[in-house]
């Protein structure tokens, strides 16, 4: 029995993954906010799987906030002896600069923040499965000096459009430091590629809110059939980095000095952590 590890598992895709895995006879841990919206799922995923109940775990988190995110990490090997897939899962969109009660910028703690510590403090579970694997569904694509190394938190000139780009170019970084750790893991930074039909979790303009409401009905894809691509890459691991878009693998971005960025994005965030 595999052990499945999905952060924001109570909604859209990381919901739709916890129940194909309850639904395969796995073990599934979903971290999230509303215990509620995790209870909704195992139910109705017990109704054709009745010991779903007992593989499902719930650890509830705000995963914009460090501590919090320690204290999964610390549950998790408290409780876990491996892990075979970690999906990053958790999102909440903010077009705006907003600061968490422990000081942080709050995109940049979930988006990243929260990820770093999962992907290195949870090295040791994943090296203990035979083949293990990391999406995260940090789209893949941005510009290699999209990193701002002297204001992370970008404190200066924040955008959401920078805000998005770093978030997912560290992400990519991050990449390098996992398989450093580990050679035999999988880790591959996911985007959709084409709109979901989900729950919008954030605080956005109308703009983009009536966009959604009006678009996803007519053109998006169920959560269902958005993660089959991601079912794919967890039950057919590959050891290294990978980007994909849907199904389609891409290339992965090449900066001119990848590893030092890399290095240099660790050293500055366990200085803040």
């Amino acid at each position: 029995m595999r052990t499945i590890v999905i952060t924001g598992g109570t909604d859209g895709m990381g919901a739709a993954l916890a129940r194909h895995y309850l639904a395969a006879g796995d073990r599934v841990v979903v971290i999230g906010r509303s215990s509620t919206k995790f209870d909704a799922l195992v139910e109705r995923t017990a109704r054709r799987h009745p010991s779903a109940a007992d593989r499902a775990e719930f650890i509830a988190a705000d995963l914009s906030l460090v501590a919090d995110s320690r204290r999964v990490v610390e549950y998790l090997h408290e409780h876990h002896e491996r892990i075979d897939a970690l999906v990053l899962a958790a999102s909440f969109i903010r077009q705006r600069r907003h600061v968490t009660p422990e000081g942080y910028e709050a995109s940049w703690s979930l988006f990243f923040l929260t990820k770093y510590l999962f992907v290195t403090r949870l090295a040791d579970l994943l090296r203990a499965s035979d083949s293990s694997v990391i999406v995260n569904l940090a789209v893949p694509g941005a510009r290699p000096d999209a990193i701002v190394f002297d204001d992370l938190e970008m404190v200066d000139g924040f955008t959401f459009k920078r805000s998005n780009a770093q978030q997912r170019r560290a992400n990519e970084l991050l990449g390098i430091l996992a398989v450093e750790q580990n050679p035999y893991l999988g880790y591959v930074t996911w985007g959709p590629d084409r709109l979901v039909r989900t729950s919008f979790a954030g605080e956005v303009g109308m703009g983009m809110k009536v966009a959604v409401a009006v678009l996803a009905p007519l053109l998006g894809r169920s959560p269902e059939d958005a993660i089959r691509p991601i079912a794919d890459i967890i039950d057919t691991p590959s050891p290294g980095r990978a980007a994909y878009r849907g199904a389609k693998a891409r290339p992965l971005t090449v900066g001119a000095h990848d590893e030092k960025d890399a290095a240099r994005l660790a050293s500055a965030v366990e200085k803040t952590l």
